[in-house]
């Protein structure tokens, strides 16, 4: 192996090997995201998991171009339903998010 195709080799196995890890946190963060909303619209957050539902390119509002991932989750009302909510992220940023909304609290007037 010449120490051209040694150098282009590991290039190559540097850029998959950050391309996974980037991959790896946004899941980590989107089943966070997807947890969290969950828990605090009082829904049950379904499979304990997220699924990647796309990648694209996108421009972030530092102009550089980035990777915009989306994701899915499912969550149930009282456990016999099922919804999906989706997010979006770019950069670890959380940009959309259709799901559960925590319940609006109303104030009680007096009796």
């Amino acid at each position: 192996m010449s120490p051209l195709s040694a150098l282009l080799w590991l290039l190559a196995a540097g850029a998959g090997f950050a391309y996974w890890n980037a991959a790896r946190a946004a899941a980590e963060r989107a089943g966070e995201l997807g947890r969290n909303a969950c828990k605090a619209a009082g829904v049950i957050w379904l499979d304990q998991s997220v699924h990647a539902s796309g990648l694209r390119w996108r421009r972030g509002e530092d102009g550089w171009l980035g990777f915009e991932r989306s994701f899915r989750f499912e969550y149930s009302h009282d456990g016999t339903d099922r919804h999906v909510g989706r997010l979006v992220l770019r950069k670890g940023r959380l940009v959309s998010f259709v799901g559960p909304a925590a319940p609006s609290v109303t104030p009680m007037g007096p009796h």
